[in-house]
């Protein structure tokens, strides 16, 4: 289980999360949606810590930290979070001088300190998983976006994280090349896998979130059942979001 309690987030004067409470289930979806500004990435990169609260506390299994925390003194339970988790990236960030299946191996060889030949056995059966077994010895740029983004969601599942972080995992491909990455999260959320994704997809999000959470000037508007939220919102101002993206109005 995940649980966010109270977080609060500023950069400099600009309060980005305001006392944002979220409990999100083991083995679940959860899709974090809203406008640019939200704070829906920040509140996303705020699990694994990559943004730093202010105040609030932060739970992943169970390891947890208060804030404010001091990270130099406080090492240990910072390490204990963030190795239970996994980040896809918007732009993929895949190592252009590694090779696909090195990309994949490399956090289980330096990070973990596997030997080749199991991290290789483990980027393999990875690769295998996300359908690009079949590129294991080419480089990224010759790869299409969302042949790239699947190579990153394998690498981000290399470790055997507790939750996998999707940072916009669609935005930067066009509608064809994404279709293969919602494919390969909607396999993933079948299999149990726990994921947390800020997205502006709502295919992505209507396809694969048992919880859907819409947030707007860092606090949450409205949080529901994903089967539900985007034909029977509760809040005005959610159906209005999702009417804007999807070009409908809701309960067409």
């Amino acid at each position: 289980m995940i649980g966010l309690k109270a977080i609060d987030k500023y950069f400099g004067e600009s309060h980005v999360l305001k006392g944002v409470d979220l409990t999100i289930a083991e083995g679940s979806v959860t899709a974090l949606i809203g406008p640019s500004g939200s704070g829906k990435s920040t509140l996303l990169r705020s699990i694994n810590l990559l943004e730093w609260p202010q105040a609030g506390e932060l739970k992943i299994g169970e390891a947890s930290l208060r804030f404010p925390a001091d990270p130099k003194k406080q090492r240990q339970q910072v390490q204990a979070l963030r190795r239970q988790t996994g980040m896809v990236f918007q732009n993929f960030q895949l190592f252009p001088h590694f090779s696909v299946q090195d990309n994949v191996m490399e956090g289980l060889v330096t990070v973990l300190k596997w030997d080749k030949a199991r991290a290789r056995e483990r980027a393999l059966e990875l690769l295998e998983k996300v359908g690009m077994a079949h590129k294991a010895d080419a480089w990224p740029a010759n790869l299409s976006g969302g042949q790239q983004q699947r190579v990153a969601i394998a690498r981000a599942l290399a470790p055997s994280p507790r939750v996998l972080l999707c940072d916009e995992p669609t935005s930067a491909l066009d509608p064809e090349l994404a279709i293969e990455v919602v494919a390969v999260l909607k396999q993933l959320a079948a299999e149990g896998v726990t994921m947390v994704m800020a997205t502006h997809d709502l295919r992505l999000a209507s396809t694969i979130a048992e919880q859907v959470v819409f947030l707007e000037d860092g606090r949450i508007v409205e949080s529901g059942n994903g089967k539900s939220f985007f034909t029977q919102p509760k809040h005005a101002r959610t159906a209005e979001f999702i009417s804007s993206l999807s070009g409908h109005s809701v309960g067409e």
